[in-house]
């Protein structure tokens, strides 16, 4: 048994913020269940796709979804130092106004709001760009080498409608190109950004292959540390002043429950003590994202991994295989009346299908239609009290008509996209959906719907009993212990998570030191 002033759990986007932090002046460790970043597909922006299902990908299954036709979904998870971080698309964004807002009003603290949201990413930043911050850890990069397929689907969009966003990233707004979070025509993870420059530290210990089994308390009910299994041995590690979740928003709430913290009826049901009485794995949220698809009469990144592009980037860092594959994107309201964007368009020179390149013979580009403000809620429960056991994960996509309305309406209007005259000499016909009739459009929505990895929500901040962790990020009823990544966000973000994430990160480290 080995002491530390706090351990960490989970080397994701928010663990590798916290262990630079929090170990500048104490003793940490951070478990991280995965392998390290080794695997060269990591580094190359373009090769994200090759990492889903592997190792490196926790690969979750939810559960049928009433609301996708009884279809199981599946859930990528970074499994590695750096998290999804180090498997993700690259894109970062800040949120949007009305995104903090709702969080100042769901824990009645201003200080989520955007303000105070503003002064963490000015901490965290490191941009190439004139309207992000400069000079913090995460590099931030315009994308290297853009398709020329990438330019006319934004100026095809703003010809449909969209306005010119010339601050994608720090607004959520219009549509335009993306910020990645590569550097040198590489990836910068999380674990780039903030764990390998600190790894010399004596204050720091890193373990991967650590797989935390169960939280361990005093006979006061206080959190003291965490049972895990390395190397095939259990082992035990002391936090002298906390220990901090962030292991996402799958597994943080599973560790909570194995541990006897959430909804008692659910504990008992599978012979856990109840610790504290809480409502950990509801409120889970993710952004559903389907996507339609087009005929090109050029080539598209279909074809990007030729002989002549992999020489390219390995020379000189250039080329189709520095690209994060969604260069632009477009926000986008699907009715009048709303405060803020609920569409997000992936617009991508390739085509895609079921998250993967469709490996047709035929190039194509597509329009992917992302709902980021969904109305959709679910749970994540334990499948039993073996750590072992994955949990039952039911996100339940489209519960809610009001989701798949504006999906389908998303759908509608990525068609017109796809049509506009800026892509007249590019767009080769329809692919997917095969029409634009109404039937058709809501069986491919509920055909062809899957997650965008931006689960969020399990463990959500606020001020009542249907909150998890309070404004600080404790957890309620529970001395010693915090909950720090996206599971906390009351609700989900209308941007990729990273951003927000990371953001969240960095207030929390000044929240555990007491310098907030």
């Amino acid at each position: 048994m080995t002491g530390y002033d706090y351990v960490i759990v989970g080397a994701g986007s928010a663990g590798c913020v916290l262990a630079n932090r929090l170990s500048a002046q104490n003793d940490v460790l951070l478990l991280e269940a995965g392998r390290p970043d080794e695997k060269r597909e990591i580094s190359i922006p373009i090769a994200h796709v090759d990492l889903l299902g592997t190792e490196y990908d926790w690969d979750f299954r939810t559960t049928p979804q009433e609301g996708l036709d009884g279809r199981r979904i599946t859930l990528a998870q970074g499994r590695t130092l750096g998290g999804s971080s180090s498997i993700n698309a690259q894109m970062y964004f800040r949120g949007h106004e009305a995104d903090f807002d709702g969080w100042a009003a769901a824990t009645s603290d201003e200080a989520w709001g955007v303000d105070g949201a503003t002064e963490y990413y000015e901490r965290l930043e490191d941009a190439e760009s004139g309207y992000l911050a400069s000079g913090g850890p995460q590099h931030l990069a315009a994308v290297t080498d853009p398709h020329p397929v990438s330019a006319a689907l934004v100026e095809a969009a703003v010809e449909a409608g969209l306005d010119r966003g010339k601050q994608v990233a720090r607004d959520a707004e219009g549509a335009g190109y993306c910020d990645v979070i590569q550097q040198g025509g590489e990836r910068c993870s999380a674990a780039d950004a903030y764990l390998k420059p600190v790894l010399d530290r004596s204050t720091l210990t890193v373990e991967t292959g650590a797989r935390v089994r169960r939280l361990r308390f005093d006979g006061d009910g206080r959190v003291t540390g965490v049972l895990y299994v390395k190397d095939g041995a259990t082992r035990e590690a002391t936090a002298h002043e906390e220990v901090v979740v962030s292991a996402g928003a799958i597994n943080s709430p599973r560790l909570l429950l194995l541990s006897g913290i959430g909804p008692a009826d659910h504990l008992r049901e599978h012979g856990i003590e109840v610790r504290a009485d809480l409502p950990v794995g509801e409120h889970l949220q993710d952004h559903p994202l389907v996507y339609t698809s087009y005929w090109a009469t050029t080539d598209t990144y279909d074809d990007a991994e030729t002989l002549l592009n992999v020489a390219k980037y390995l020379l000189l860092k250039r080329g189709p295989l520095t690209s994060n594959g969604t260069e632009a994107v477009g926000y986008w309201r699907s009715r009048e009346g709303l405060d803020a964007p609920d569409v997000q368009f992936m617009l991508v020179p390739a085509t895609i299908e079921e998250g993967e390149l469709a490996g047709h013979d035929q190039s194509g580009f597509t329009v992917g239609v992302g709902l980021v403000a969904p109305e959709s809620r679910g749970r994540v429960r334990l499948r039993s009290a073996d750590p072992d056991d994955d949990p039952v994960i039911d996100p339940g996509y489209l519960t809610a008509d009001a989701d798949v309305e504006a999906l389908v309406r998303g759908v509608r209007k990525a068609g017109d996209i796809a049509e506009a005259s800026p892509l007249a000499d590019v767009y080769g016909g329809r692919n997917l959906p095969e029409g634009d009739d109404e039937a058709t459009v809501r069986e491919h929505v509920r055909q062809r719907t899957r997650s965008y990895y931006h689960l969020a929500g399990s463990c959500r901040m606020g001020t009542g009993e249907d909150a998890v962790v309070d404004p600080q990020l404790r957890v309620r009823g529970v001395d010693g212990l915090r909950v720090v990544d996206a599971s906390v966000m009351p609700t989900v973000t209308r941007t990729n998570t990273y951003g927000p994430t990371m953001m969240l990160a960095e207030r929390a480290a000044d929240l555990v030191t007491g310098t907030a």
